[in-house]
């Protein structure tokens, strides 16, 4: 259907590769841990849509602009890695993430902006691009009627296996951080971890080439 081949492998394949840590999995554990499991929900799925930026840039050919010039690359992953690096810094040098509202530790972000940041965490980063144009493309039959209608469904069936994984990552994370919720101290340190790892990530994609 649709051209589409290997299905199953492209399942289990893009199960495997969402099941990689990265910047995007370690922004749903930061906000699921300190503020719960409907903010991890709500990064998901700012996350989510980000990733239909990519998948519809991709099957439109306008990802193809990032794979052959260099300059569109180099601007993009600057402006990714300086958000990504924005993010880890914020969280490094903060004094506390936390609040005290009626006795107990309550990390306060507006879930609105939850799901912005997520949307940029993803959105920003060309390698996202890169990859649905190199990873995709392999289970679309070289005749198939329409290929960017192909591409789409390819995508948004990674992206719904995705969202099933952030959630559950969402789920899970959330329910260590109701445990380390009264715990000021843990949660500072690990508020300052992952904003050590955002940084990581930050100077890895600006340091990335586009192979």
């Amino acid at each position: 259907m649709f051209g589409i081949t290997d299905f199953w492998l492209f399942v289990l394949s893009g199960l495997a590769l969402n099941i990689i840590p990265g910047p995007d999995s370690l922004f749903i554990i930061g906000r699921s841990a300190g503020q719960g499991f409907k903010a991890g929900s709500v990064a998901a799925l700012g996350i989510g849509t980000g990733t239909f930026v990519h998948i519809f840039a991709a099957a439109f050919g306008l990802a193809a602009i990032l794979s052959t010039s260099a300059m569109a690359f180099t601007v993009i992953k600057i402006i990714g890695a300086l958000y990504l690096l924005y993010i880890g810094i914020t969280m490094l040098f903060s004094k506390s993430e936390l609040k005290q509202t009626n006795g107990t530790d309550k990390y306060l972000m507006p879930l609105n902006k939850v799901y912005y940041q997520g949307f940029l965490t993803n959105a920003l980063n060309p390698k996202v691009a890169l990859f649905f144009l190199a990873f995709v493309p392999q289970f679309i039959s070289t005749d198939a009627p329409n290929k960017a209608l192909a591409f789409i469904v390819l995508g948004c069936v990674f992206n719904i296996n995705g969202m099933l994984w952030c959630h559950m990552l969402a789920w899970t994370s959330s329910s260590v951080g109701k445990k380390l919720k009264h715990n000021t101290k843990i949660s500072l340190w690990l508020s300052k971890l992952t904003g050590g790892l955002f940084l990581y990530f930050g100077l890895k994609l600006a340091l990335s080439d586009k192979n």
